[in-house]
């Protein structure tokens, strides 16, 4: 399972309207919740706070990556936010993030290995310039899968 196979245009939204944090999770879950990627809106983001506790989702550069294994989740995805204006989040960098990666993920076993391997993956496609560029400045679903090839 590569990041590029699981992008689902339906889950992607690259002119988010929204100002803080907890907006950026809502709006993001529910487009999860709308394709069926989670069953129960408000268990998934109980999870995905309880993980945003425990550490720092925002890497730097402007991205974060919100995640947690849960329940609520039935089928693997990841939903892309991308906003106007920086959102307030807690990052490595100590700078605010425009672009998210909310992961949806099952809490069994199988849900784990795929998060931990979808989440390394990620992050090395972010560990590079070229590719962080074509992310951050994509226009449609086809450049944003461009940028992970």
């Amino acid at each position: 399972m590569a990041v590029k196979e699981i992008l689902d245009q339906r889950v992607i939204d690259l002119n988010m309207k929204v100002t803080n944090k907890d907006e950026v999770l809502r709006h993001l879950a529910g487009l999860l919740k709308e394709a069926g990627y989670i069953d129960n809106l408000e268990g998934y983001l109980k999870d995905v706070y309880l993980r945003e506790c425990e550490g720092i989702t925002g890497i730097g550069n402007h991205v974060a990556i919100p995640h947690g294994k849960s329940d609520s989740v039935g089928k693997v995805g990841i939903a892309v936010g991308r906003t106007e204006h920086m959102i307030e989040w807690e990052s490595y960098d100590g700078e605010p993030s425009y672009l998210f990666f909310l992961f949806a993920v099952p809490s069994d076993s199988e849900g784990a290995k795929d998060h931990l391997r979808l989440i390394s993956e990620l992050a090395g496609k972010l560990g590079n310039n070229g590719t962080l560029e074509k992310l951050q400045t994509a226009k449609s679903y086809e450049e944003l899968l461009k940028a992970f090839s």
